[in-house]
């Protein structure tokens, strides 16, 4: 659990100092910062995207994965807790009143659906669980300490508490790393690698207002990309009696 816990401190130290320099910045320049955020948010996305190694099943997993988290209304389930938080946390003033603006909810999803998905938060917590070794969430922390600041910069106070969302994932993913790791080949962590990246490409379409896509809605699309990579020796064989 140390090399989360390292990672949850650097994107809270990131955040905060992302904060601190948003409030002395204009408003013109916060949504230079915005969009600069949404354009690497889109590069780092579409880098890891491009890592799936079968289209199809990527393609099948966000359309899968899209209308069971509409039917279920996942990311309105994480927007009211998003919102309970600001409640709970967010002092006086709007959240007070009963006004809560969706900006700390947005950036509380955004930033936790950033910091969780990809491969660096699959193999170093299996890595950190199985054998001690820390090095790659490590690295992790530093990298999502640096884009903590610009996300907080650009989306505020709610990025910090993404750190709770990452505790919970990769902690849990270190615990259980020696059950799930036997499971893991590197098929599947490529195929998570290039679903997490879409939902990076959405996070990045939405910083740059280009549309608005409920991110969180196609989360499903993990589990129904770790189905199809599990049963893709049965695939393969039912695909060979037709070619």
């Amino acid at each position: 659990m140390l090399g989360t816990i390292v990672n949850c401190i650097a994107v809270i130290i990131g955040s905060c100092i992302g904060i601190l320099f948003a409030r002395k910045v204009s408003e013109e320049l916060s949504k230079v910062i915005c969009s600069a955020a949404g354009i690497v948010t889109l590069i780092i996305g579409f880098q890891l995207a491009f890592k799936a190694q079968n289209i199809i099943y990527l393609a099948l997993s966000l359309i899968i994965g899209g209308i069971l988290g509409s039917w279920w209304d996942i990311d309105g389930k994480i927007l009211s807790f998003g919102r309970f938080l600001e409640r709970r946390f967010g002092g006086k003033g709007q959240a007070a009143e009963g006004q809560v603006s969706s900006r700390f909810a947005y950036a509380f999803l955004n930033a936790s659906v950033l910091f969780c998905v990809g491969a660096m938060a699959i193999v170093g917590s299996f890595k950190a669980g199985t054998e001690g070794d820390y090095t790659l969430l490590y690295t992790k922390s530093v990298l999502d300490g640096f884009m903590s600041v610009v996300f907080a910069a650009a989306m505020g106070v709610g990025t910090i508490f993404s750190a709770l969302s990452l505790l919970v994932y990769q902690g849990a993913l270190t615990l259980a790393s020696g059950v799930v790791k036997p499971f893991v080949s590197e098929q599947m962590i490529l195929e998570l690698t290039g679903i997490g990246g879409a939902f990076i490409v959405m996070i990045g379409i939405n910083l740059l207002d280009l549309k608005k896509l409920k991110t969180a809605n196609y989360l499903p699309a993990m589990l129904v990309t770790i189905l199809f990579v599990l049963a893709d020796p049965f695939i393969a064989k039912i695909a060979g009696f037709f070619v």
